[in-house]
Parts: C-alpha cells; sequence; structure tokens
C-alpha cells in the first residue's frame, strides 16, 4: 500500500498524459518546498517525496513488483503516459518530510485491526509503551474519514488527518477526534514499523558518565565539519548536507533517540553542536559516529571521509579507543 497525506492536495487529478513530470516535480520544489507527488491509475499507484533541493524517496507498486527508494523513483519519473497516472500534489511540512521519506521502507506488524476487537486508544498506548518508530493508519467507514499517527521511539511526533486542510498537524485534539470517530463509527487500523538499521550499540553505562565532556563534543564536531566539506566537495550531491544529516537521525531514531531532530536534543548548525540531553560520552560518539559512517557508505564517500579524518583519529585516539569505536 502507498501511504500518501490525508490532508485535501495542493493540485489533484492531473492527468499526466499532458505532463512533464521532472519539470512538475522542479515546480512544485520552488514553489511549496517539501511535499509529495502521488501517482494513481487501475494499474499501478507511487509517491515521490521531495524537499526544495532534492528528492527524497518514492514508492511504486503494480501488479507484479512493488519498488521503494532510487528505483521506484526512477520508474515513476520514466513512466510518461504508460499507465494513464493521475496525478496529485501534496504539501508536507518541512520538519516532516524526512519522516515521510522513510515510509516507503516500513514493515506492516498488525493487518486489518477492527474497532470490533480493538481499541484506537489502547493501541496508541501499546505502541508508544512499546517504543515504536513507524505510524498507525486508521481508516474509518471504509475509508470516508482516514488519520495517521505518526511515533518516533514511543513518543508521537505528529498526524495527518482527513479533515485537515493545511498541513500535518501535531494538534492533540485532532488525534482525541481520530479515537472518538472510531468508537462512533467503527473503523480499522494498520501498523507499520519503519526498520532499524542492523548495526547494535551497547546499554548506557552508569549514571556517573552521563555528563557530556567538553572534549567529547569537539571530537564530535570536528567530524562533522570534516564530512560536510567532504559532502560540499562532492559534484555528485546536491542536496543539503543537514537535511541529510537530519534525515539519517530520524532513520536512527529508535536506537539513538538522542539525536531524534524532533526531540531537539541535538542540534549541529553552522558547523557547530549543542547538545542538551541525558546520555553518556560514549553513547553519543558511538551514536553520531555510526550515523556519519552509514550516511558516508550511502552517499559513497566513506573511503575519502576516512582518509581525511587520519589527524582526527591520532588527536582522539585515547576517547576512540576507550569507547571502542573504529572507523
Amino acid at each position: 500500500m502507498v501511504i500518501i497525506p490525508r490532508e485535501k492536495p495542493v493540485l489533484e487529478n492531473l492527468n499526466i498524459y499532458y505532463l512533464n513530470i521532472k519539470k512538475l516535480l522542479e515546480h512544485y520544489q520552488g514553489e511549496i518546498g517539501t511535499g509529495g507527488v502521488y501517482f494513481k491509475s487501475h494499474a499501478a499507484e507511487g509517491v515521490i517525496f521531495f524537499d526544495k533541493d532534492d528528492l527524497l524517496s518514492g514508492h511504486f507498486r503494480d501488479k507484479t513488483i512493488e519498488l521503494s527508494g532510487p528505483e521506484a523513483i526512477e520508474r515513476l519519473l520514466d513512466a510518461g503516459d504508460k499507465y494513464n497516472f493521475s496525478v496529485t500534489i501534496y504539501g508536507i511540512a518541512e520538519d516532516e518530510v524526512y519522516f515521510w521519506a522513510s515510509i516507503p521502507t516500513a514493515e506492516k506488524i498488525y493487518k486489518d485491526l477492527s474497532t470490533e476487537f480493538t481499541d484506537l486508544e489502547g493501541l496508541i498506548k501499546k505502541m508508544t509503551s512499546e517504543k515504536l518508530t513507524g505510524y498507525i493508519d486508521v481508516s474509518i467507514e471504509d475509508g470516508k474519514e482516514a488519520g495517521l499517527i505518526f511515533i518516533i521511539n514511543g513518543n508521537i511526533i505528529s498526524g495527518s488527518y482527513s479533515w485537515e486542510n493545511g498541513k500535518p498537524s501535531p494538534n492533540q485534539e485532532n488525534q482525541k477526534l481520530l479515537i472518538r470517530k472510531t468508537k462512533e463509527k467503527g473503523g480499522t487500523f494498520n501498523v507499520c514499523r519503519i526498520p532499524l538499521s542492523r548495526l547494535h550499540i551497547e546499554a548506557p553505562t552508569d549514571r556517573s558518565a552521563q555528563d557530556n565532556s567538553r572534549n567529547t563534543i569537539d571530537m564530535l564536531e570536528e567530524l562533522l565539519v570534516a564530512f560536510e566539506s567532504i559532502v560540499a566537495r562532492a559534484k555528485n550531491i546536491k542536496a543539503d548536507f543537514n537535511k541529510l544529516l537530519k534525515q539519517k537521525f530520524v532513520e536512527n531514531a529508535d536506537k539513538y533517540s538522542f539525536l531524534d531532530p524532533f526531540a531537539g536534543e541535538f542540534q549541529y548548525s553552522n558547523r557547530t553542536i549543542s547538545f542538551e540531553g541525558e546520555v553518556s560520552d560514549k553513547d553519543l560518539a558511538i551514536g553520531v559516529i555510526n550515523s556519519v559512517k552509514e550516511m558516508a557508505q550511502e552517499l559513497g564517500v566513506l573511503a575519502g571521509l576516512v582518509g581525511d579524518l587520519g589527524l582526527w583519529s591520532e588527536r582522539y585516539a585515547d576517547e576512540l579507543s576507550r569507547f571502542g569505536i573504529e572507523l
């Protein structure tokens, strides 16, 4: 199933026969900045999520195949009039579009739960207590009304509701209204988890290690500055570094909740780190460095980054050894 915003779209039901999809995306990247383009026909459907600089992610499915990520984007961009798509454009808030971009990788863990047996309010409490990162998809009266509840590491961060005409809203009143509507009219629920990276970190150390030293912050700051410089020099990478970094932190929010951009504990801006969370130096370093390694690998610049960090590795050899970190 292709997940799209529940709110009223910016523009809907355009016929792909008359469109240049690449130019359409470029236009709305400039016009609304962040959003999604939904493609629908009787034979296939798909979505591309974008910010003002880049196409972030996509999802495509037809009767024979289902694709996510760059393959899905490529298939949709090259669709032409093959599927006779109807095209709809949605606006998505800038601080939420990176969560939406992760949705195509989600896995369904509960399917077609019914209000006959399941209470939505109880389901929300269960998913938050289990530290879910993902979403609850709610359909009321066979889709006449609908809602999405977004959760990161057990924290409800926002939602998307069919009765809202604006951008997705974190308003608790909408969530209460969604619960009330399911009780009054009935509904079905699907729960999906955004999968974790396979990397593993150790459990938090004792409380005595939880005061972050300036030395650890300086070490991580120098790492991010070096990484940002490499990304800026790479001719094949056009997306904004800070947006890519935030997207990676969203992907890893289940493992490193203190890096979650929505929590606001960790900030990297103007080549400076500020951190107000409560976590050990070791866990902070592991979270940032593992995220950087993943992102560098995905961008194809890991070898260059490691090569540029020779002096950095020597300067912080004691810390890296104490934390058990290798580049």
